[in-house]
């Protein structure tokens, strides 16, 4: 890929995702010039701890984005998220809608507060 060729740049991505799907989907944003932030919990993706043949995912479909740990069960960790995303132009995640609530980031809730958001649902399940 020319390296040149970032026709993203200028775009704010945050990410909360794990595994492959939503990984990828940051990765190759980032590849066209995307700011990608990736939110991880306190503990870390747990993607980051995989071994045998996953070992290599984490490193490979997180490579080049920015990384912030934050406690989504508490309000000052939802308040981070809610200030973060208030920065983005494109919010990709891939859990499962009421694991998002869980976490403070209910999509309808997500579009209500930042209505000029692009969010990017990856479903595997």
């Amino acid at each position: 890929m020319d390296q040149n060729f970032r026709p993203l740049e200028g775009i704010r991505v945050v990410e909360m995702s794990h595994m492959i799907m939503g990984p990828s989907c940051g990765m190759f944003l980032g590849m066209l010039g995307a700011e990608v932030v990736k939110v991880e919990p306190p503990e870390g993706d747990k993607t980051r701890n995989l071994t045998g043949m996953g070992r290599p995912f984490f490193p490979l479909f997180n490579r080049g984005k920015k990384s912030v740990q934050l406690d989504l069960k508490s309000d000052d960790g939802r308040r981070a998220l809610d200030a973060l995303l208030a920065t983005a132009d494109v919010f990709v995640e891939n859990f499962r809608d009421a694991s998002l609530s869980k976490m403070g980031a209910d999509l309808d809730e997500l579009r209500s507060r930042h209505p000029r958001l692009i969010v990017a649902s990856h479903k595997g399940f």
